[in-house]
């Protein structure tokens, strides 16, 4: 049997009456399916309703996703984000404390953009809420297009350190990214270690020091396994943790 890889929604409105969803891009679907050889598990935003010691029963390995909304700053001790800013309280109210329980208990983890951030607030750590009004940093949020290449293709490149798991997956000191952000790390959590950076110093991939696999990216390799391979790799790479924690107590992790 495949394993089951819960996927985070969010709480999105949909049709003309505004009705609340639980949805999750059909391109985590497509990764889980094709890639990760997973069958998708799309885990509700339900706040403080779910139960998280089932789905970390239940699952064999865990996609955070991206998303608009940013983690509230309530969770960190934050200010107030700017008025507009787009928030998604049920869907922190189910990330952070699955993220905490999944990690304790070795669940494999895959944190991609907001999922990194939530990994790191999670954890312990706090978030930067807009890196576009920092001094010396770039504009790492997304470019207004229309046109899917331009508003995903790659923006900039990021440092790996060596020796991390992206290094194993990539064999190179530096790879492209897109960048569809504005949130990033500010206080690094404990147990967390820093796989990637920008060139202005974000945070770019991290993983949760541990014997399970938890590992975060700031970018979209979703976007893209399809035509790059190291977006191919960490879907792959993930995919291998979940099928070793299954095979027995062996388990891999960031580290290995």
């Amino acid at each position: 049997m495949k394993p089951l890889i819960g996927i985070s929604c969010c709480v999105k409105q949909f049709g003309v009456f505004g009705t609340a969803n639980h949805a999750a891009s059909n391109t985590y679907i497509h990764a889980t399916d094709n890639v990760v050889g997973g069958v998708p598990v799309l885990v509700p935003a339900n706040g403080a309703l779910a139960d998280i010691p089932t789905l970390v029963a239940r699952l064999d390995g865990l996609i955070l996703t991206g998303s608009r909304s940013n983690v509230a700053p309530t969770n960190y001790d934050g200010p107030p984000h700017a008025e507009g800013t787009p928030e998604d309280h049920d869907r922190d109210g189910v990330t952070l404390p699955l993220i905490r329980a999944a990690v304790a208990a070795g669940v494999p983890v895959l944190a991609i953009c907001r999922g990194m951030q939530e990994m790191n607030v999670a954890l312990g750590g706090s978030l930067h809420q807009r890196l576009q009004d920092l001094p010396d940093r770039i504009d790492h949020s997304t470019p207004m297009s229309p046109h899917p290449r331009v508003r995903t293709g790659k923006s900039h490149a990021v440092r790996v350190a060596p020796g991390s798991w992206l290094h194993r997956i990539c064999g190179r000191g530096e790879i492209p990214v897109n960048s569809l952000h504005n949130q990033g790390v500010d206080r690094l959590a404990p147990g967390l270690v820093v796989d990637a950076t920008a060139p202005d110093g974000t945070v770019e991939a991290v993983h949760a020091t541990g014997p399970g696999f938890a590992v975060g990216v700031q970018w979209h390799p979703e976007y893209d396994w399809e035509r790059d391979e190291i977006s191919r790799q960490i879907f792959m790479v993930f995919g291998e943790a979940v099928r070793a924690r299954l095979a027995g107590p062996a388990r891999l992790s960031a580290a290995d």
